[in-house]
């Protein structure tokens, strides 16, 4: 027996940054073990053996993706009891609130041979300083990026009719909530369904969706008013006191890709690139922005500045993906001199000492 087990972020590289959602995430956990340690010392392999452990307990898992490298985690949850570990290291720095109560540092540094480290400073130090500006050019860049994008969402903008958009946002607000307020307070969670990463654009939509009964499927153009929609809907089932999971956009933080109101059985979410999807449950509806709010013919009509504003979008999010590549390959580097001086017997002494802790923990 297994339980349900949900992969997303808590964290970006986005237009404006490192973007954090951390703090949405683990609001409300009971006990969050924060890892500490530098790259290479095991932290990843520690969470994923812990979660895979609970995982096959049959409890629910919540997997947090790291954005940098797709083969790491950056975190595992068990959201059923309140408990987590993360990593707590650079660029996800996670502020305790009530240290040593809720949360407990864990130095995998204690792991460590020193001595193995230091004739190796020069190298480390020059790495860091490297990953940091590779990081700096991809952030530059998806930001020139974004802001070709802004132009292409101008063109729809312009032929946007709002009073249709608003028609459509107050019909499935209705339909969703069918004006019912629910005695009690919401809980909203804010995550990324998905990331720009190395290997390019990557999205847990199909995991996060697979046992919500009806799905929406939104479609359109940029500036077509798909996340000013979502943020309307947001907030109505926020004020009438139901659950929303609400998942920002991987490259614009500022923007929304995803709700899910489980309490309803409803998932509505921008299928358009780079994670498009299409119907395939016959529950499964098409909601089409273009079609409904925007003039028609706008794409016939503007199809030159939209295809060259697209190139510009498009080449910048590739030249951004290399740098975080790049970034990649340095901290791969980083990390062999780091694992060369790793006692793994101890990290595994401090897994097993975290697995009986939380399995105390989950007891009571």
């Amino acid at each position: 027996m297994t339980g349900k087990v949900r992969h997303y972020y808590a964290g970006g590289n986005t237009a404006k940054g490192f973007y954090s959602l951390y703090d949405s995430v683990l609001e409300g956990l009971e006990r969050v073990y924060i890892l500490k340690g530098g790259p290479g010392t095991g932290k990843s392999s520690l969470m994923k053996s812990v979660g895979e452990r609970f995982e096959s307990k049959g409890l629910e898992v919540d997997y947090l993706h790291c954005a940098s490298d797709n083969h790491s985690i950056d975190g595992v949850l068990l959201p059923e009891f309140g408990v987590g570990i993360v990593d707590g290291t650079a660029p996800h720095i996670i502020e305790p609130k009530a240290p040593g109560v809720i949360e407990e540092y864990v130095n995998l540094g204690a792991a460590w041979d020193s001595k193995k480290l230091l004739p190796h400073k020069e190298e480390i130090l020059g790495l860091n300083d490297k990953i940091a500006s590779f990081f700096q050019k991809a952030y530059d860049t998806f930001a020139a990026s974004l802001r070709a994008h802004d132009d292409i969402e101008e063109i729809y903008i312009s032929n946007m009719n709002f009073t249709k958009a608003n028609e459509l946002t107050n019909e499935l607000i209705s339909l969703f909530f069918e004006d019912k307020n629910l005695s009690k307070s919401s809980t909203v969670k804010h995550r990324f369904l998905g990331a720009a990463t190395p290997d390019g654009a990557v999205d847990y939509i199909q995991n996060l969706t697979e046992d919500v009964e009806k799905r929406y499927f939104i479609k359109g153009r940029a500036g077509s008013g798909k996340s000013t929609m979502l943020k309307k809907i947001a907030s109505a089932g926020e004020e009438k006191g139901y659950d929303v999971e609400v998942y920002h956009c991987g490259f614009d933080p500022n923007s929304l890709d995803m709700l899910i109101i489980r309490e309803k059985g409803i998932a509505i979410f921008d299928s358009t690139a780079p994670h498009e999807y299409f119907p395939d449950r016959e529950s499964d509806e098409i909601i089409d922005m273009y079609e409904r709010c925007i003039t028609q013919g706008t794409d016939e009509k503007y199809a030159a500045d939209i295809e060259r504003t697209t190139k510009a979008y498009k080449d910048k999010m590739k030249e951004a993906i290399s740098y975080l590549k790049e970034a990649k390959c340095l901290r791969e580097q980083l990390e062999s001199i780091y694992i060369r001086a790793m006692d793994f017997s101890k990290v595994n002494t401090i897994r097993e000492e975290i697995f009986q802790e939380i399995t105390e923990f989950i007891k009571k």
